[in-house]
């Protein structure tokens, strides 16, 4: 076909092409095709910034001499106690772990006792830093901020440097409380062995475990950065200007304000029968309609592939006719009275640094269609589209509207610099013209939401959308900043901001990821109380969750386990919430004892 011919070029086949140039004479070849030329360019180029861009038109593939496992034939074939190289990478640490212990009890391998113990003590690292269900073979590109921290973490255990200080940045995400303890005893270790720690974190139980804790605050963005607390963890609940104190010392807790709902409220039961993804065991599950649950256990134990993997694949297919295909189950049931489903994850609300909070949440075009009615923009006969950055008109030509331009430097990364046109402002002069309250388009973008709502507040239609991103804990976020500087969990809740801002109907059922991410109580509390209102608007909410609150404040409970990995995917537990605080047989149950 022609596209073929385009894409992968025209063999042997010769044609006619005008080249650039007046004196150049057309020249008869062969089209070596769009996919070659791209190729070609990406090896030849020494700009990082042109691979990156290239790389984006790239998918892998397994490979199919070694079915992804990267060696030969020949080094495949070698086998220790029938198990070769590439099944041990496979196994999760937790089982390569007693692999390695059966090695050493074994004659014929004392001769090998210093690598097996070397070996040993690198996937005991790992194991301690809490995460025995990966496997040796993960990509380290597919594994979460929380988990490659983890992993550069456990390298330096086994290095025994003294004098050193290490940073880490909330260490504790996506750990279960049983697994974010057995890490606190680790840095605690290097403490002890000469080194400093500085933990920068959310979690009580990190924070009580510190000899210091310096509290910054008392508010988000411009609102914060100054020291409000500095002293040892237990004496924080004495101050008066410790926002973090009152909580640690118990004083203070995130609270169920909503009515508390069980399962005999419910009008019926989302019933997920046999399911066996993954490490799942053909479990069933069911989840009460109208009630929020909460699904948790250890990491790795299953519940991601469950709740996303799953279930809102199933849903999504079967109430927003998406094409996903849902992982291994025999029926799921309960789903009749819904009108859709809503997963708000952790991914990236946009790829491109031109996506920002205001554009995603669908606030720019009310802003923009509000500066096309100042006087000034009447007179001048701007539209709406005249205030956009991303098409020719009102926005820097000299930039593009990015506000800043890409210097390429070569071998190091890219370097960016203000527009020298517009000072970093993404519009031209006349554009800038147009104010609203004395402000410029180019100012409201660099305005945060808490900032912009004292000034939109007369606006119905503005001040409820900046009041969404408020009340879900993000009134600090600039209304311009790029999508990429976002992490994961200011990201979902943008998502969530999104949904809250649209006419509720009801019968819809949502799925959150860990939620609670980087967020301090307080805004656990604004979050909590925003779900319940969700719930009591007649949807069902379901979310995978570590947090201890919100798995107390939950009206159901589902969790898997015991352990992660392969030694994960039962189900412990199912019923009220109720019920599991009276429990101590689970993991999870073991810590509200």
């Amino acid at each position: 076909t022609v596209q073929s011919q385009i894409m992968m070029g025209t063999g042997e086949r010769i044609f006619e092409f005008k080249l650039k140039g007046r004196n150049r004479k057309p020249e008869n070849m062969a089209f070596e095709g769009v996919l070659a030329d791209l190729e070609l360019s990406r090896k030849n180029t020494t700009s990082e910034g042109l691979k990156a861009r290239l790389m984006a038109y790239q998918t892998s593939q397994t490979c199919k001499n070694c079915k992804g496992e990267r060696l030969n034939d020949v080094s495949r074939s070698v086998v220790l106690e029938k198990i070769s190289l590439t099944e041990f990478l496979k196994m999760p640490l937790t089982k390569s772990k007693g692999f390695l212990n059966e090695l050493e009890k074994k004659v014929q391998f004392r001769s090998m006792s210093d690598v097996i113990n070397g070996l040993k003590s690198r996937v005991g690292f790992l194991d301690e830093v809490g995460l025995g269900y990966l496997n040796l073979n993960r990509s380290f590109s597919s594994l979460s901020g929380g988990e490659s921290q983890r992993v550069r973490l456990a390298t330096q255990l086994g290095m025994s440097l003294v004098g050193v200080v290490y940073i880490l940045d909330e260490p504790s995400i996506g750990l279960h409380t049983l697994d974010n303890r057995r890490l606190i005893s680790t840095l605690k270790g290097l403490r002890d062995r000469g080194n400093s720690v500085i933990v920068v974190e959310h979690d009580s139980e990190m924070m009580l475990a510190a000899d210091h804790l310096i509290e910054i605050g008392p508010n988000a963005g411009i609102a914060g950065g100054n020291i409000i607390y500095e002293g040892p963890p237990a004496k924080a609940g004495q101050s008066k200007t410790s926002r973090s104190g009152p909580y640690l010392s118990g004083n203070i807790a995130v609270e169920k304000e909503a009515i508390a709902l069980t399962a005999e409220h419910a009008e019926g039961l989302i019933a997920i029968k046999g399911a066996s993804e993954n490490n799942l065991k053909s479990i069933d599950v069911s989840f009460p309609e109208g009630l929020l649950s909460v699904v948790c256990g250890k990491s790795g134990s299953g519940k991601s592939t469950l709740v996303n993997g799953i279930l809102a694949k199933y849903a999504a297919f079967k109430l927003n006719r998406s094409k996903v295909i849902p992982g291994r189950h025999k029926r799921i049931d309960g789903l009749e009275e819904f009108h859709s489903v809503i997963q708000v994850n952790q991914d990236p609300i946009g790829r491109s640094p031109r996506s920002n909070p205001a554009t995603y949440i669908k606030l720019f075009d009310l802003l923009r269609d509000l500066f096309a009615r100042c006087s000034l923009a009447k007179v001048r006969g701007y539209k709406a589209s005249r205030f956009s950055f991303n098409i020719k008109g009102g926005r820097c030509e000299r930039c593009k509207g990015d506000g800043v331009i890409q210097l390429d430097m070569q071998f190091l990364s890219n370097v960016y610099s203000d527009c020298p046109s517009c000072s970093g402002r993404r519009y031209n002069r006349e554009t800038l013209d147009i104010l609203f309250k004395g402000c410029s388009i180019s100012d409201v973008l660099k305005m945060s939401a808490d900032e912009a709502l004292e000034v939109f507040k007369k606006q119905p239609k503005i001040a409820q959308k900046l009041k969404t991103l408020s009340d879900v804990g993000l009134g600090y976020l600039k209304l311009g900043q790029p999508a990429t500087t976002l992490s994961g969990g200011e990201a979902q809740r943008i998502k969530l901001s999104l949904e809250l801002s649209k006419k509720q109907q009801g019968h819809t059922l949502y799925i959150l990821d860990e939620p609670t991410t980087g967020l301090h109580w307080a805004d656990i509390q604004k979050l909590m109380d925003l779900l319940f209102q969700l719930r009591d608007a007649g949807n069902t909410i379901i979310i995978i969750e570590h947090d201890k609150d919100v798995i107390r404040l939950a009206d159901w409970i589902v969790e898997l386990g015991p352990e992660g990995g392969e030694q994960g995917g039962e189900l412990l537990f199912q019923g009220n919430v109720q019920d599991f605080l009276l429990g101590k047989d689970t993991p999870t149950q073991s810590i509200f004892s």
